[in-house]
């Protein structure tokens, strides 16, 4: 039976970036349900992935990242979500979660079949990374009160489009069985 996996992508962030006032507002409110998709998926026992962009600090690894995220300005929005022990970790350059990364690779040997999205952001990360899970032939459940945005009405025609459009489930965290085999499974 294939597995779900909880990817948490991008949420390691400096928040130095130009529409970052715009984000920061929708990630204190996302935090709660990215905080419970963590303890759930860990109560649960399924894989957690932090997919993170490396800023284009192409010598840095994921602990350095974190570091820095810890002591920017906005280390309060990263402290209650960092990665545990258990945590994987894959850098990405650009908005998809794929894109020249080994993560297909990864989920395949761990056996991953179903995603479960949370982070930021909606309408560009999280939304190019259900495509490209979709075209992979991966489920998709995008966790909707765990995801962020800059954007309201693009994060809203956003999460239409992954579940119209490529078969996502959006569900609250509260809502989320981890261990609910993948759909394409059954088919």
């Amino acid at each position: 039976m294939a597995k779900s996996a909880l990817v948490v992508v991008d949420m390691l962030s400096l928040y130095e970036h130009p529409e970052a006032e715009l984000l920061l507002p929708s990630v204190r409110e996302a935090l709660p349900g990215i905080r419970t998709a963590l303890e759930r998926a860990r109560q649960a026992d399924v894989p957690v992935v932090y997919v993170n962009d490396n800023f284009g600090q192409w010598r840095s690894h994921h602990g350095e990242l974190l570091e820095s995220a810890l002591a920017g300005p906005h280390g309060d929005l990263v402290e209650p979500i960092k990665p545990d022990e258990h945590a994987l970790f894959v850098l990405k350059a650009r908005h998809s979660i794929f894109y020249e990364t080994p993560l297909a690779y990864l989920l395949g040997t761990l056996g991953v079949g179903r995603l479960v999205l949370c982070g930021q952001v909606t309408e560009q990360c999280i939304l190019y990374s259900a495509l490209d899970a979709h075209i992979r032939h991966l489920d998709v459940t995008v966790a909707r009160d765990a995801v962020a945005h800059i954007h309201p009405d693009l994060a809203r025609a956003a999460l239409r489009m992954m579940e119209i459009n490529m078969g996502a489930e959006i569900r609250p965290v509260a809502d989320i069985d981890f261990h609910a085999p993948a759909a394409r499974e059954g088919q």
